[in-house]
C-alpha cells in the first residue's frame, strides 16, 4: 500500500541489513573502529568482524572487564527482574495453567542463551511482559466477565512464531520495504489492548468519573476515594521516575537499579500512608483478597445480628468464587 499507493509520501523503513552477517562494519583491518561514526572521512566500510567476537582483544583497554562489572550486575538484575516479573504474571493462579513453572530453569536458559548471544555479539535475550500477556489471553478460554477458564498449552504456538522469525532471513530484501509505521501501529496495539486488564489504568480512569459511577471493583467499595486517588498518584509518580532515569543517556544505566528500587518502596515506603488491609485491596492476590472480603462480611454480620458463632463459620473461604465481592448478600450487608 505504502508503495503504490502513497509512493509520493516520504515513510521511514525498517532498517535491514542487506545480507546476512555481522553488522559492526570496520575501518580498517584491525576492525577497532567503527565505519562511519569513527571514521567519516571513508565512503565505504574496510569489512565487517569477524562472527566469533576476539575476548582477548582489548583495544590495548586491559581495565575494561574489571569495570565492566559494575554495570553487568545492573544488567543481570534487569533480566532478572524483567523476566521474573513476566514470568510470574502469566503464571499467576488466575491464568489456571496446568503445567505449573520452571522459574530456576528458566533463568537458566536465559543466562545460558545470553552468554551464547554474547559470544557473537548478538543482543541479549529477555521475557517481553506485552507479548506474553497477549499470548497467553490468544490461547485462553475465558467467560462472560473476561476471568479465564483454562489455556490451551502448547508449545506449537511459540515453535511456529519463532520459526517464522528465523525464515524471515531468507526475505531481507523485502524487509526493507517495511514501512516503520506499521510496526509502529503493531506496538500500540498490543499496549492498548492490554491496558483494560490494568488495574493501574482502570484506577486513572477513576480521575475523569464521577464516584457515582466507579466500576465495582473491590477497593472502590471499601476504601476512601482519596485514598484510591493517593495510590495512583504515587505510582505514577515511580513510574515517571523511572522513566526518567531511563531516558536519560547520563544515568540511564542505573535504569536497574530504580526498578529494583521499587520493592523496599511498596513494603516500607507505603505503608506509611496506608493500612495494611488498604494495600491487599490495590494489589493483593484474589485469594488474599477474597479472605478478606469474607472476614469483612463475617464481623459485619457478627455485628449487626449479634451472633459471635458466624464469625468463625464464614472467616474460612474455599475458593474466591464463595468471597466475591459482587455477591447480593455483600450488598445487604453493606445497604445495611
Amino acid at each position: 500500500i505504502s508503495e503504490f499507493l502513497f509512493s509520493d509520501v516520504d515513510t521511514e523503513q525498517l532498517n535491514v541489513p542487506s545480507k546476512f552477517e555481522p553488522s559492526f562494519k570496520c575501518c580498517d583491518s584491525s576492525c577497532t573502529t567503527f565505519f562511519p561514526d569513527e571514521c567519516p572521512e571513508l565512503s565505504e566500510p574496510h569489512g565487517v568482524r569477524d562472527w566469533f567476537v576476539d575476548f582477548a582483544d582489548l583495544n590495548g583497554k586491559g581495565w575494561v572487564p574489571m569495570v565492566a562489572a559494575g554495570p553487568a550486575i545492573l544488567a543481570f538484575l534487569l533480566v532478572f527482574l524483567d523476566s521474573g516479573i513476566t514470568w510470574h504474571l502469566v503464571n499467576h493462579p488466575n491464568n489456571n495453567l496446568k503445567h505449573g513453572e520452571a522459574y530456576n530453569y528458566d533463568l537458566c536458559l536465559v543466562g545460558i542463551f545470553n552468554f551464547v548471544n554474547g559470544c557473537f555479539g548478538l543482543p541479549w535475550l529477555v521475557a517481553t511482559t506485552v507479548p506474553c500477556i497477549i499470548h497467553l489471553n490468544s490461547l485462553a478460554e475465558k467467560d462472560s466477565e473476561g476471568k479465564i477458564i483454562s489455556v490451551q498449552e502448547t508449545r506449537l504456538t511459540m515453535f511456529f512464531s519463532h520459526m517464522m522469525v528465523g525464515l524471515s532471513l531468507l526475505v531481507l530484501s523485502v524487509l526493507q520495504l517495511l514501512p516503520m509505521p506499521v510496526l509502529y501501529g503493531v506496538f500500540l496495539f498490543m499496549g492498548l489492548s492490554a491496558l483494560p486488564a490494568m488495574q493501574f489504568w482502570n484506577r486513572i480512569l477513576l480521575w475523569f468519573q464521577q464516584p457515582s459511577k466507579y466500576p465495582d471493583f473491590v477497593f472502590t467499595r471499601y476504601m476512601e476515594k482519596k485514598k484510591i486517588h493517593l495510590y495512583t498518584v504515587l505510582q505514577l509518580f515511580f513510574f515517571g521516575l523511572v522513566f526518567l532515569v531511563q531516558n536519560m543517556s547520563a544515568i540511564s544505566i542505573i535504569f536497574p537499579l530504580m526498578t529494583l528500587l521499587c520493592i523496599p518502596a511498596r513494603l516500607y515506603f507505603l505503608p506509611r500512608f496506608f493500612s495494611g488491609w488498604e494495600l491487599c485491596l490495590l494489589d493483593g492476590d484474589d485469594e488474599e483478597i477474597a479472605k478478606w472480603v469474607s472476614l469483612k462480611r463475617a464481623s459485619m454480620r457478627s455485628l449487626m445480628f449479634g451472633q459471635a458463632d458466624s464469625f468463625a463459620e464464614s472467616s474460612s473461604v474455599d475458593s474466591p468464587e464463595e468471597a466475591d465481592p459482587s455477591d447480593e448478600d455483600d450488598y445487604a450487608v453493606e445497604e445495611a
